[in-house]
């Protein structure tokens, strides 16, 4: 898979002129792409992925799949595959190898997660590793449920990368319990390969809320799509979020898939309407999603944005006012680090709470937040689960804003540099870990030739 040429390493973030405006036309989503794909190779026949994303993370997965035996071919516009027409579209034909297989996760916490319970239905050791900071991100709460619904794993007690999953050609699966407070993928992952083991899974989750919950669901409905029987068999009593899933022994068979846009990364656009006093059009915004939408207008909203939805996709304008808010932000943590940019420039401070979980993403999301803002001469403080803000006047350092390897935090810092005249991102092509062509979309966006 051929990827677009990545950003320079260091990129002066372009000042605006003026209110943005305009329409922009997303990537797939990532989310959806990486499910589609495990999917894909657990059917019982070829399926066809329209409008995939096309970015490292999705590579990555699509090289997993492939080193377990699966077969990828990609080709051009749709024509009559599906809806989405002049998009990508890629058929995967499920396939198996047999003796010892190596998978590299990267950094993508979806390869990391997902794709080790579909590895156990190999007849093959699949050695796993990815980037070092990988080796950081959890994933010993997988691997011990995992254990319990009958894999041999391989890790020299670490419960992290590298480790080895010894698989032998099918697993029996059963009762589950885990604790997946620190990411929602831990029960995605499990969810997604259900169907192909023997009892399928009852999984169950034990501690504090899981984040991003709408990722749950985003699983369990193309689960089901694709014929699998899942089922919420419990709730938590304080707010009613479900913590146990059955997800039962099916055939798959995904058929045409159509990815939506991805969401999360309209979110340094949408935050440029807000701080411009601008007002862009993202086209191709699903009336209904399978991505928290609601939720992100939401939040969009108590900033100081009015939203509006039509045949064009999703209007978002800036009002010239930015409200500070307190806001719990764990179902959209993948645009918390965005919302706080704006919340850096808002008239008032903001709480930014439910994303504790953050310090364990790409990178630690709140302590990078924190140093990099207030590199700046912004006022931003770790809480114990998320971010207190202050808004300040904001200039441009004398060393670039650190990417720390983070591509939400590349997004982060073109929101500030809007604004900020001068302001330099250090290590910027990180961002084509799911935007390639973020850079040359931000420049059409402001008018300005890439």
């Amino acid at each position: 898979m051929q990827l677009p040429g990545n950003e320079p390493a260091d990129w002066q973030a372009p000042t605006a002129r003026g209110p943005v405006g305009g329409t922009v036309r997303l990537p797939g989503s990532k989310s959806i792409t990486n499910r589609a794909l495990v999917l894909a190779a657990l059917a019982d026949a070829p399926a066809t992925i329209v409008g995939p994303l096309q970015a490292r993370d999705t590579e990555l997965m699509t090289a997993a799949i492939t080193a377990l035996g699966a077969d990828v071919a990609t080709s051009g516009p749709a024509d009559s595959a599906g809806p989405a027409t002049g998009q990508p579209v890629w058929t995967v034909t499920p396939g198996w190898r047999s003796g010892r297989v190596r998978v590299d996760v990267g950094n993508a916490g979806t390869v990391l997660r997902f794709v080790p319970p579909a590895a156990a239905l190999a007849a093959a050791d699949v050695e796993f590793d990815g980037d070092p900071r990988a080796r950081e991100r959890p994933v010993s709460e997988l691997l011990a449920g995992l254990r319990q619904a009958g894999v041999e794993i391989s890790d020299d007690g670490r419960g992290a990368l590298p480790f080895v999953l010894r698989g032998r050609g099918h697993v029996a699966g059963g009762a589950v319990t885990l604790d997946a407070s620190s990411s929602s993928q831990l029960v995605s992952g499990l969810m997604l390969a259900a169907p192909r083991y023997s009892r399928g899974l009852e999984i169950r989750h034990h501690g504090a809320r899981v984040p991003s919950a709408q990722h749950i669901a985003m699983t369990a409905a193309m689960l089901t799509r694709a014929g699998a029987d899942v089922e919420v068999t419990s709730t938590r009593p304080d707010d009613g979020l479900p913590d146990g899933w059955r997800v039962s022994r099916a055939r798959l068979t995904p058929g045409t898939i159509a990815v939506e846009p991805d969401l999360s990364n309209a979110a340094p656009f949408l935050a440029a309407a807000v701080v411009t006093s601008g007002h862009l059009t993202i086209s191709g915004w699903p009336a209904v999603s399978l991505q928290a939408a609601g939720q992100i207008i939401d939040v969009l909203s108590q900033l100081g944005a009015t939203c509006w939805h039509d045949s064009d996709g999703l209007h978002v304008e800036g009002t010239g006012k930015i409200r500070g808010i307190t806001a719990d932000l764990r179902d959209v943590s993948e645009v918390a680090p965005v919302l706080t940019a704006v919340a850096a420039l808002a008239d008032s401070p903001s709480v930014l709470t439910g994303i504790g979980h953050m310090r364990l993403h790409e990178s630690d999301r709140l302590a990078a937040l924190a140093a990099e803002i207030g590199a700046l001469g912004g006022d931003v403080t770790e809480l114990p689960d998320g971010l207190a803000v202050r808004p300040r006047p904001l200039r441009a350092a004398a060393v670039p804003f650190d990417s720390h390897d983070d591509h939400r935090l590349v997004m982060t810092a073109a929101v500030l540099g809007l604004v900020v005249p001068g302001l330099r991102i250090h290590n910027a092509g990180t961002v084509g870990k799911t935007f390639p062509e973020f850079r040359t979309s931000w420049l059409q966006m402001l008018g300005q030739a890439p």
